[in-house]
């Protein structure tokens, strides 16, 4: 069994044991005479404010971010980004009672005109406006929400997670910390904080326009991708393949390497740094034979 399913087994059976906050409030639901509700997200419990805090810087949320926040609870997160940052804000979540506590929320603290909150399950929510996503979730839940975040997210776009990250994406940045207020509830005293950069669709191959003075001119490169890894090799007057390195991808920023030879034996290095924007690549090569030149690419059928 992997560490994070031991986590949220070992979470799970403290939340069914524990009289604290979920007790109250699950006692306050049946003197409304309210049915229980099914989460599919897992059981509410609330994010701790100093995870709120790390998951907003690592977010760098800003005034022209939609911040959407799934299984939104009492709204803090989404709240806090609109607060401090003058973000938009979108809050969904399975109870009505948080939702109304969340609106309320939003309306004690000032900030109603910028976010709003609606009862709807996570997995019939659509992302695509988000340029941030916040989860607390069980980690079966973050399997299913994997696919997708791929397909509806814009290149570019930031998920922050609090203790449980994808199966096999692997986080662009990531930081543990202590959380001392979680020992009651998880018996764990500390939180981790994911961070993933959704990549742009890379993979292909891809004919390069260059200056000839570059040695690049008639130059192909084909892409390989697995989330935000890259590899690939790049072929030149169709001479021998070279194997990319030095490949980096975030959002819609891509980096590549290559060895280069010149004349008398002369060898050297080119790097290719570049953005993808509508189906289009442009970017420079900077070689240390030929001095930096500016490039384009477009996809090869």
């Amino acid at each position: 069994m992997n560490p994070a399913r031991r986590r949220s087994l070992a979470m799970l059976a403290r939340l069914a044991a524990a009289s604290g906050w979920l007790g109250v409030h699950a006692a306050a639901l049946r003197a409304q005479s309210m049915k229980p509700l099914e989460r599919t997200g897992g059981p509410y419990v609330p994010t701790p404010w100093s995870v709120v805090d790390q998951m907003i810087r690592m977010a760098e949320i800003g005034p022209k971010d939609l911040v959407m926040d799934l299984g939104s609870g009492d709204g803090r997160l989404v709240i806090a980004a609109a607060q401090r940052h003058g973000a938009r804000g979108y809050g969904v979540d399975i109870d009505p009672e948080l939702i109304k506590l969340a609106t309320a929320n939003a309306q004690k603290e000032g900030v109603a005109p910028r976010v709003r909150f609606e009862q709807r399950d996570i997995f019939d929510t659509d992302v695509r406006e988000a340029t941030v996503l916040t989860l607390y979730l069980l980690p079966a839940m973050m399997t299913r929400l994997r696919p997708k975040m791929m397909s509806e997210l814009r290149a570019g776009s930031r998920i922050v997670a609090h203790d449980y990250p994808f199966d096999e994406w692997r986080p662009d940045s990531q930081i543990t910390f202590d959380v001392p207020e979680k020992v009651a509830i998880t018996g764990i005293a500390a939180s981790t904080v994911y961070l993933w950069i959704v990549p742009a669709r890379l993979e292909g191959r891809w004919q390069i326009s260059a200056p000839v003075a570059s040695g690049f001119d008639r130059a192909e490169v084909m892409l390989r991708q697995t989330f935000q890894d890259l590899t690939g090799t790049l072929v030149v007057d169709k001479r021998a393949a070279q194997r990319l390195d030095a490949t980096s991808l975030r959002g819609q920023d891509f980096r590549f390497a290559v060895p280069v030879e010149g004349r008398a034996g002369r060898s050297g290095r080119a790097i290719f740094r570049g953005r993808i924007e509508g189906g289009r690549i442009e970017g420079t090569i900077e070689s240390t034979l030929a001095g930096d030149v500016r490039f384009r690419a477009s996809p090869l059928l």
